[in-house]
């Protein structure tokens, strides 16, 4: 089958767009969101939000096949309004894990807020994890926001250069700070911090506590949030980790102001997914606002932050440990850690590659006759306005693909699983249960050999 001509394989970025960034003259409600029936959470706003996105209420529902999961979606519950007057937090999200549930805090300014992070720091011992980009831009503030008022809380701080090589610095300076299970890990950076961070701290004296400090777009929207942490291998992305939750999340906006044009693409590509996998009127607003977020827009980015932590935290609420529901999360992920792999993991960013593979496997649906044109169409033309690219590197060979995604993570008794897109946009499935030729022809469409 050729490849569908919507779906050219291209490896270069998408030019940037001249449209000028949608502008609207409402602020985003303030809301609190708060989960009171596991298989349902509550993402309606106060006053209506500043986008006109409505809040949609669909149900979990079953593929049909053994293999397959379809998104689960919001019904309405109870909203309270932000708990502090005067504080900075525009929106809270609970994660509702039963005694192991956090808060996401989410707005702007909030380093500047003590008692955000002093709430959830136990005991006297504070080990601040960050890297050598982030320290000076945002060390100096952490340290004063859990001092402040605190003296009885000790900070030490290590700043690692680029690269997880590095990561047993974190357990050296634990060890020769003398901290004990009653301290606390603060990751302060994006996803590789955060990552190494929360693995270290589940690690560390069996289990100490950890909070989440994200700086850059891909963590605040996807990786801080859900308790995932871990190490990649020579031989496959995040192989080695484990499951371990913060205790809060912290999100400062603002630290979005310093952070590079190439990083802020790449967390746009988690921001995708959501609208593509599970929620369609979210897709809309992005068709939108893409511009208004590329211009770093701060109500549009807040909302983004805001809408995908909903998202995120719902799906962890329901399926903590990705026994199904939370593996949808992972659209394109298959196919784009074969190119982190497959090119040496920096290459690419995370979410460049993420957007190639999302673009794999809408067209790996196309091909099953699960999903029509006009979602082909939407999803390209959303990621060439993200200036994302929409396909492997031509480094990456049919025969590569295979063998790196042969020791994915979704593998499961030699079963490669996948999630595709499946009827309306906004539906998708976690499913082993595809024709293989289907694959075989994405692959070829989009490699040279």
């Amino acid at each position: 089958m050729a490849a569908s001509p919507s779906l050219r394989p291209s490896s270069r970025f998408a030019p940037a767009l001249s449209a000028s960034p949608r502008r609207s003259s409402s602020i985003p409600a303030a809301l609190l969101v708060r989960r009171h029936d596991i298989s349902a959470v509550s993402l309606r706003s106060l006053s209506g939000d500043r986008f006109g996105v409505k809040q949609r209420g669909m149900r979990p529902r079953s593929s049909g096949d053994p293999f397959g999961i379809c998104c689960a979606s919001s019904s309405p519950v109870v909203e309270k309004a932000a708990e502090e007057a005067g504080s900075k937090v525009s929106t809270v999200v609970d994660v509702d894990l039963g005694n192991r549930s956090y808060p996401i805090y989410i707005g702007s300014g909030l380093l500047d807020e003590p008692d955000l992070l002093q709430r959830h720091v136990h005991g006297k011992g504070v080990l601040i994890v960050t890297n050598t980009t982030v320290a000076p831009l945002y060390l100096d503030k952490v340290v004063k926001a859990l001092t402040h008022g605190n003296p009885n809380v000790s900070v030490e701080s290590v700043i690692l250069p680029d690269g997880e090589k590095y990561k047993e610095m974190v357990f050296d300076k634990a060890i020769e700070s003398r901290l004990d299970r009653r301290c606390t890990f603060v990751a302060l950076g994006g996803g590789v911090i955060g990552d190494m961070c929360g693995f270290a701290a589940a690690s560390f004296l069996r289990g100490v506590n950890f909070i989440q400090i994200p700086t850059t777009l891909m963590a605040q929207v996807d990786s801080s949030v859900g308790g995932k942490t871990g190490i990649n291998h020579p031989l496959g992305k995040n192989l080695i980790g484990a499951f371990y939750q913060p205790q809060c999340v912290l999100i400062d906006t603002d630290t979005l102001n310093t952070l590079p044009d190439r990083e802020l693409v790449s967390g746009i590509a988690e921001v995708i997914k959501y609208g593509l996998i599970r929620d369609a009127e979210f897709f809309e607003w992005q068709e939108k606002n893409m511009q208004a977020l590329l211009a770093r827009d701060p109500s549009a980015l807040a909302y983004a932050v805001k809408r995908s932590c909903e998202n995120k935290a719902e799906v962890v609420s329901l399926d903590e440990k990705e026994g199904g529901l939370r593996a949808t999360l992972n659209l394109g992920h298959t196919f784009g850690h074969a190119i982190e792999n497959g090119l040496g993991y920096g290459d690419w960013l995370h979410g460049e590659a993420v957007g190639a593979g999302t673009v794999m496997a809408v067209d790996m649906s196309r091909r099953l006759g699960w999903i029509d044109d006009s979602v082909v169409e939407r999803a390209l033309s959303i990621l060439q306005q993200a200036r994302l690219p929409t396909g492997p590197p031509d480094a990456m060979t049919v025969e590569k693909f295979k063998s790196i995604m042969a020791v994915d993570k979704k593998v499961a008794d030699g079963l490669l699983r996948l999630i595709l897109l499946k009827g309306p946009l906004g539906n998708c499935v976690f499913t082993g249960d595809y024709d293989r030729n289907a694959l075989d022809e994405t692959l070829r469409a989009f490699c040279k050999c």
